[in-house]
C-alpha cells in the first residue's frame, strides 16, 4: 500500500485558454495511479476571475466537466498592474492558508504571472505548462508574462522543440520537458461532442480579441471591413473586450459578417470544425483550427506558434488588408494530414508522470 502523503497541487486559472488546458491536466492528476515511491495528486483549483462573463468562465467548468473551482477571487477587469496586484494577494492568502507543494500555471495571462510571482516569493515550486513560448513582440504584455514565468519556473512543459530552443537560448535549461500540447489532448478528448452550427453555406470563422487590436480602433474597423468582403459568410463570435471597443467607437459588421455571443467550448469547436478556414488573432484558436484540419490567416504581425507557419498551416497577415485578400485563396485550400507538431495527444499524462517523479 502506498501510504505517501499526496501531493498537493494548486492550479492557478483565470481565461478562457487555461479553462481548456485545465480541464485536460486536472482530469490527469485525478486519473493517475502512483507506483513506488510516487505520490498521488490532491488539486485545489484558484480562478482569479479574469474572464468574469458567464459565457467566457462558467460554461467551460460547466460543460467540461472541470473540478469546480475551491476560490473565485473576482478580480475581473482593468488596467494590468491594479489586477495583477489584486490577484498577487489574494493568491498568496491561498498559498499561505492552503500550503501546496507545487504551483500549476498556464501559458502567459496577468493570472499566469500573479500564480508564478506569488509562489516565487513564498519559495514553492512552480510548473509552466506552455513554457517556452515566444513571439518576440515585447509590446505584447503575454510575451512579457511568458519570459518572467519561465524564468521563475521550476518544471517548464513545452509543447515543442522549438519551445526547448528558445529557453535554451536564454540558458533555461533545466527542468525542461517537451512534453506536447495540452489543448490537442483537449480536442481529441472533446471532438465528439462539438456542436455544429446550423448553417447550411460556407462561411468563416473569425475570432478577434487582442488588446494590439482591441485598442486600435482604426485596426479594428480596417479588418472588419475586409471581412466584409471575402468569398463566403464570417460569423464571428464576439469577445467582450471586441464588443466594447465596436459600441465605443460606433464600429458596425457588413452584410457579410455576423457578430454572435460568445461561444462555449464545444460550439467552437464545432465552428472551427465546419468552417471553410479561420481569421483569427488566439493562440488558441491559430492551434485548434489545425487540429481539426482547418488553414489559418492570423491577423497579427507575428505568432508564437511558429511551426504552424512553417509547415503552411498558417499564414500571418498583420492587418494589412491586401495580406489578408491574398490569404483567402490560400487558406480554401486543403491543409496536409499532419497532426504530430505537438505531440500525440498524451501531454497531460506526461505532465502528470514528471511531477509524480518530483
Amino acid at each position: 500500500m502506498n501510504t505517501l502523503k499526496p501531493a498537493k497541487i494548486l492550479t492557478i486559472v483565470g481565461a478562457r485558454p487555461q479553462f481548456i488546458k485545465a480541464a485536460m491536466v486536472s482530469r490527469a492528476l485525478a486519473a493517475f495511479r502512483p507506483t513506488a515511491g510516487q505520490r498521488r495528486f490532491e488539486e485545489a483549483i484558484v480562478h482569479t476571475g479574469q474572464h468574469y462573463d458567464p459565457a467566457m468562465s462558467d460554461v467551460f467548468f460547466e460543460e467540461m466537466d472541470i473540478p469546480r473551482p475551491v476560490v473565485n477571487l473576482h478580480v475581473g477587469s482593468g488596467g494590468h498592474s491594479v489586477t495583477t496586484g489584486a490577484m498577487l494577494e489574494g493568491i498568496e492568502r491561498e498559498l499561505l492558508s492552503r500550503k501546496p507543494d507545487w504551483v500549476l500555471v498556464y501559458g502567459d495571462t496577468n493570472s499566469t504571472l500573479a500564480g508564478a510571482l506569488a509562489a516565487a516569493k513564498l519559495q514553492i515550486p512552480i510548473a509552466h505548462v506552455e513554457a517556452g513560448l515566444r513571439s518576440f513582440n515585447r509590446r505584447m504584455p503575454e510575451e512579457t508574462n511568458r519570459v518572467l514565468v519561465d524564468r521563475l519556473s521550476t518544471l517548464l512543459f513545452c509543447p515543442s522543440e522549438n519551445a526547448r530552443a528558445n529557453l535554451a537560448r536564454e540558458g533555461i535549461v533545466n527542468g525542461v520537458h517537451v512534453v506536447g500540447d495540452v489543448m490537442y489532448d483537449a480536442v481529441l478528448h472533446y471532438r465528439a461532442k462539438a456542436i455544429a452550427p446550423a448553417l447550411d453555406e460556407p462561411y468563416i470563422l473569425c475570432t478577434l480579441h487582442r488588446a494590439e487590436l482591441t485598442d486600435d480602433p482604426v485596426r479594428l474597423r480596417g479588418l472588419i471591413k475586409m471581412l466584409d468582403e471575402a468569398p463566403h459568410k464570417v460569423l464571428m463570435p464576439l469577445h467582450p473586450r471586441t464588443r466594447k471597443l465596436a459600441d465605443r467607437e460606433n464600429i458596425v459588421p457588413g452584410t457579410n459578417v455576423c457578430w454572435l455571443e460568445p461561444a462555449s467550448y464545444f460550439a467552437m469547436l464545432g465552428y472551427i470544425e465546419h468552417a471553410a478556414f479561420v481569421v483569427t488573432d488566439s493562440g488558441g484558436v491559430q492551434k485548434e483550427a489545425y487540429y481539426l484540419g482547418k488553414r489559418c490567416v492570423t491577423a497579427r504581425d507575428e505568432t508564437e506558434w511558429t511551426e504552424l507557419v512553417a509547415c503552411d498551416a498558417n499564414r500571418v497577415v498583420g492587418s494589412d488588408p491586401a495580406a489578408l485578400r491574398a490569404a483567402f485563396d490560400w487558406a480554401a485550400q486543403p491543409l496536409a494530414e499532419n497532426r504530430d507538431v505537438y505531440g500525440k495527444g498524451d501531454a497531460s499524462e506526461r505532465i502528470a508522470g514528471i511531477l509524480a517523479d518530483m
